[in-house]
């Protein structure tokens, strides 16, 4: 059985994937999957699924929720209860491989050891592998307390480091032909990282798209003026000065 929550939250087991449908079940799920292998306070699970409000009968309430997902997991062959009661609250047993994000973490991990000692093509690969289990933005639905909420922002920040060090690696593999689009893609959607912009300038420059960008550069200097009333960082400052001057250090490195 296998747990995804890079996405929306749902369950995979042999070759059928269900969600819970019950939001707050959904909720108490989702907490223990971000905790799994350690446990989560009775007290913690009651204020992520009731918030500041919780019912007068939310400890017994609790106690049917996780009822019900015992039998559902079992129902959908998980070998046995996952959910294991340990003072004071209760924790999701599970292997490394059985749920996403630590699958992700683990890639990810392994792509920056290749990048380090210069395995280029491995680095490349892992990493298109740990971005390939992102499934989309943790649902809004579910962010309503602190757990979730959490591993939200977490989570985003994580795949768009994953997404810079797999363009930067690319674009030392002489990849920019083919990242160009895809930049274009992430800078719509991610409009205030400066480190596309940067990879994008760079990626244009060496397919000979020079007024492109520097299009790029007024663009990202536009977005951060209105956005956030601030000037592009050094970095990219730097790199439009390269641009114009037409820098050699903008080229390839030899080796490629």
């Amino acid at each position: 059985m296998r747990y995804e929550i890079l996405g929306g939250l749902r369950v995979v087991a042999s070759d059928n994937v269900w969600t819970v449908s019950a939001r707050k079940m959904e909720t108490l799920l989702a907490a223990l999957v971000i905790r799994s292998d350690t446990v989560v306070s009775s007290d913690e699970l009651i204020h992520e699924i009731w918030g500041e409000k919780p019912p007068r009968r939310a400890t017994a309430t609790l106690h049917v929720y996780v009822s019900q997902l015992r039998k559902l997991l079992a129902r959908h062959g998980s070998g046995g209860s996952q959910i294991i009661t340990r003072s004071p609250g209760y924790t999701l047993r599970t292997e490394s491989d059985q749920i996403d994000v630590l699958l992700f973490q683990g890639l990810m991990n392994d792509g920056r050891s290749a990048l380090r000692t210069g395995r280029l093509e491995e680095a490349s690969r892992l990493l298109r592998e740990a971005l390939g289990l992102w499934r989309g933005a943790v649902p809004y639905e579910l962010r309503e307390g602190p757990i979730v909420n959490a591993f939200a922002a977490w989570a985003e920040q994580a795949r768009l480091e994953c997404i810079d060090l797999s363009v930067d690696v690319d674009l030392e593999l002489g990849l920019h032909h083919e990242l160009v689009s895809r930049l274009y893609t992430l800078v719509a959607e991610n409009p205030l990282h400066e480190s596309l912009y940067r990879q994008i300038m760079l990626a244009l420059y060496r397919c000979e798209r020079r007024a492109d960008a520097l299009a790029v550069y007024r663009q990202a200097r536009s977005t951060l003026n209105r956005e956030l009333g601030l000037e592009p960082s050094r970095t990219l400052q730097e790199l439009h000065q390269s641009i114009l001057k037409q820098g050699d250090r903008l080229a390839l490195p030899a080796a490629v």
